[in-house]
């Protein structure tokens, strides 16, 4: 890719402010302990803090430029609000693409989808494709990656998050894609909704964005198919279904569990293709995933092969099913990193994940689940069952909102309840033995992503 992202004289020209100098950057950040030598520093103004208080830090570690909305002697672009800039500078990244978008929303799923597509497309052309990182998929996060991307990138995919009907509208409008893909629906951020098919509905707006002749992929198995199908029949020129059961236009139709944890999957894509690969991250929801990731890859007019060796090279991802021994006395065991986010779809999956990995004990570490509103006594109390079919042995409850599953399961199970990630770290250390596997997820606010890098400071 080439090296120039943003001249400064673009920059100016994109965000219709006053550069003060010329500068060339390749990079773009609004954190300051993000930026790296020849970085584009935007200084946003937050209700908590405002960027051009780092202006110096940021220089400091070497940006070459900043977007501001105050005078400064350092070589700057200056405009009346810096978060309209980042935006505008977003649609200037955006115009000036000449290769194919792909958008990724879902309730569950949609940062693994993301990152495997990024995969299977950098494969197919090395070098030449882009994706949101991290979870930058908000308001801020996806103009950032929007204005990250290259010039000449031949694939652009954007992960689009919300938690409140009209956010995502606003998004796809900004990313304008090409692809438009949503994983699955399933009970998140309910404290703003009334029920799923409004959890589907907003979702749907992706659909609202798509360029003329974009093509829509909705998961199969959903029971709000029709209901996402209907919100993408007036923008879509072609729409595609993807999943385990029979009709899907995209489907599993034979998965067989490797011995090393992945699963060997035989895919139809369409009529009368298949492709055999083996997929590399375990469980029924990655199946699905990578059945998404076809379909894209397909729409976009990918090789499938290629995208199929990807699927089988693609390691855990930090905090989204990353595995890793740690040192326990007497020997090691497997942590399984899941600590990033949490709602009651993923929570099943990933305790089914757990029932089939081997292990002397199978241990969980679970946080509380977040915006669950009015229902989430029922959907913590509801692990109760999952929990017993994945045959966990002793489990470490994190945060007030799991009351409701501990009294579920008292007596149970060997059960231990703890109000924060501190007192978890110190517990689970405990608890570890030799040949145990142990599943560690719940909200990201929970911050169970302190105990599994104390772990990893033991691997």
């Amino acid at each position: 890719m080439s090296e120039v992202l943003w001249s400064a004289t673009e920059i100016a020209a994109a965000t219709g402010g006053t550069a003060s100098a010329e500068f060339d950057v390749d990079a773009v950040a609004f954190d300051s302990r993000e930026v790296g030598p020849g970085a584009l520093f935007v200084a946003l103004s937050g209700e908590t803090t405002d960027g051009h208080k780092f202006l110096d830090q940021a220089f400091a570690s070497g940006a070459a430029g900043a977007v501001v909305s105050s005078q400064t002697p350092h070589p700057h672009i200056l405009v009346g609000d810096t978060t309209v800039a980042l935006e505008n500078l977003a649609r200037a990244s955006r115009k000036r693409m000449a290769g194919t978008v792909i958008g990724v929303t879902g309730s569950v799923g949609k940062t693994g989808t993301k990152e495997a597509l990024f995969e299977c497309l950098d494969r197919i052309a090395p070098g030449f494709a882009h994706r949101s990182v991290k979870s930058y998929n908000n308001h801020t996060g996806v103009p950032l990656s929007l204005a990250r991307m290259p010039r000449d990138a031949k694939f652009g995919v954007f992960e689009m998050g919300m938690s409140h009907a009209g956010e995502l509208l606003a998004l796809t409008h900004m990313v304008r894609p090409h692809i438009a893909l949503v994983t699955t629906i399933a009970p998140a951020h309910t404290e703003f909704f009334a029920s799923e098919e409004a959890i589907a509905d907003a979702k749907g707006e992706i659909f609202q964005g798509l360029e003329p002749g974009g093509t829509a992929i909705v998961p199969f198995d959903s029971p709000h198919r029709d209901r996402l199908i209907a919100a993408a029949e007036p923008h879509a020129a072609r729409i595609v279904t993807f999943g385990l059961g029979e009709g899907a236009d995209v489907r599993a139709v034979e998965i067989v569990p490797g011995q090393a944890g992945g699963t060997y999957v035989t895919a139809q894509i369409g009529p009368d293709r298949t492709l055999g690969f083996t997929l590399s991250q375990p469980g029924d929801h990655w199946v699905a995933n990578a059945m998404a990731v076809l379909a894209a890859v397909d729409a976009a007019g990918g090789d499938l092969e290629q995208a199929g060796l990807a699927l089988a090279e693609m390691g855990g991802l930090a905090g989204r099913g990353a595995r890793f021994k740690t040192a326990v006395a007497g020997g090691e065991a497997l942590v399984i990193d899941e600590s990033y986010n949490a709602n009651p779809a993923s929570m099943r999956a990933t305790l089914a994940v757990l029932a089939a990995t081997p292990a002397t004990r199978r241990l969980a570490v679970l946080g509380e689940m977040r915006e669950l509103g009015d229902q989430s006594a029922a959907f913590h109390a509801a692990l109760a069952e999952p929990i017993a079919m994945a045959n966990v042995e002793a489990l470490l409850l994190v945060g007030e909102g799991m009351v409701p599953l501990a009294r579920a399961l008292e007596g149970r199970i060997e059960l231990v309840h703890v109000p924060d990630a501190a007192t978890a770290r110190e517990r689970i250390e405990t608890m570890l033995r030799p040949g145990d596997a142990v599943l560690i997820k719940g909200s990201n606010g929970v911050g169970l992503s302190r105990v599994v890098a104390a772990l990893a400071g033991r691997a």
